[in-house]
């Protein structure tokens, strides 16, 4: 995988945690950096964790699927980009994602919940060619500046960016996952 599809594909995970921080941000009477850096560090860590997991699942599997792996990848970033424009279209608004509380439980029940798709990313890592490390450090550090980002603008901004974050974060994956399905059919 390229330098430059890694971006991409750190920038289209970071949507979610991107989406739920400006929801954040627009719960701040005040904005406080405290609360942007706990959203940075708590998205952050579990955007870069989820794809190790899930890089270490997809190896245990991976010369069962050798044959199928670009599917795979398509199949799983597709399903991740439809469902993020599928809760982006939605009029369904999660309460906890929209408070203003930092604290410890909301914060580990939104990282979670943001980036289970980073989990199902990370298998499809372990059929391509990626450095791991350096991709979960690169979807972390892009997340984590993005969750910061989206706190501030939330507070600024109001909720019209939430909506395109995601819808922008859903094409970008469904995007990669055509991508690499069309380098292994009909250029690999």
């Amino acid at each position: 995988m390229s330098l430059f599809s890694l971006w991409v594909m750190a920038f289209g995970l970071s949507m979610d945690a991107f989406a739920v921080s400006i929801c954040k941000g627009l719960a701040m009477e005040k904005f406080q950096w405290c609360g942007a850096l706990k959203a940075g560090l708590y998205f952050g860590l579990f955007q870069a964790v989820m794809p190790l997991i899930g890089f270490l699942l997809g190896v245990q599997f991976s010369e069962y699927i050798t044959d199928y792996d670009h599917w795979v990848a398509f199949f799983l970033l597709a399903l991740i980009g439809v469902n993020m424009l599928r809760e982006s279209l939605s009029d369904e608004d999660d309460e906890d994602s929209c408070s203003n509380d930092f604290n410890f439980k909301t914060m580990m029940t939104l990282g979670f919940a943001t980036s289970i798709d980073a989990l199902a990313v990370g298998v499809t890592f372990a059929f391509l060619s990626v450095d791991i490390y350096s991709s979960v450090v690169t979807i972390g550090l892009i997340t984590a500046a993005l969750s910061i980002i989206g706190v501030k603008s939330g507070h600024f901004l109001g909720k019209k960016i939430k909506t395109k974050a995601e819808i922008l974060g859903g094409l970008i994956l469904i995007g990669l996952g055509v991508k690499i399905l069309m380098e292994h059919t009909l250029f690999g």
